[in-house]
């Protein structure tokens, strides 16, 4: 059982290091488009402006690659879920194994599911304020009183 939760944990640990990479450079690349917009004094402005349209306008598949990435996390979690069942159905005391192999595979996936509910928040954010772009595009221009 020991072997099998050390194996588990630097399956965990692995995935989880693998995960805080993508997203660190991630946001290593994002500072570089800032950095990037800035070297310019005199086109700052539109530099900075052109990165956030170009950022927001690849925001969906930088969501969508993190959502992927966890998605594998996600498989190889229950990839060794599945593993610690089958070892448990040999053992005489399976309810307590499996319990056990329950609570390290909730244990393994909170972290993967808090994740992704701040992916759905940025998801839902970025909509938004999309939305808002295209009402803010379909209003008429207010009519001159003269």
């Amino acid at each position: 059982m020991r072997h099998w939760f050390r194996c588990f944990v630097l399956l965990a640990l692995s995935v989880h290091t693998a995960s805080g990479h993508a997203q660190s450079a991630v946001s290593d690349r994002a500072h570089l488009l800032d950095a990037s917009a800035a070297a310019l004094p005199h086109d700052a402005p539109q530099n900075a402006h052109q990165a956030a349209v170009q950022q927001d306008e690849n925001l969906p598949e930088i969501i969508a690659r993190k959502r992927d990435a966890l998605s594998i996390e996600r498989e190889a979690v229950m990839k060794v879920y599945e593993a610690q069942k089958k070892l448990c159905w040999q053992k005489f005391a399976v309810n307590p194994c499996l319990i056990d192999a329950r609570r390290q595979r909730r244990q393994a996936l909170h972290p993967l599911q808090e994740q992704e509910l701040s992916l759905n928040a940025q998801e839902r954010l970025w909509r938004t304020e999309q939305r808002s772009l295209r009402l803010q595009n379909k209003s008429p221009l207010p009519k001159d009183p003269s």
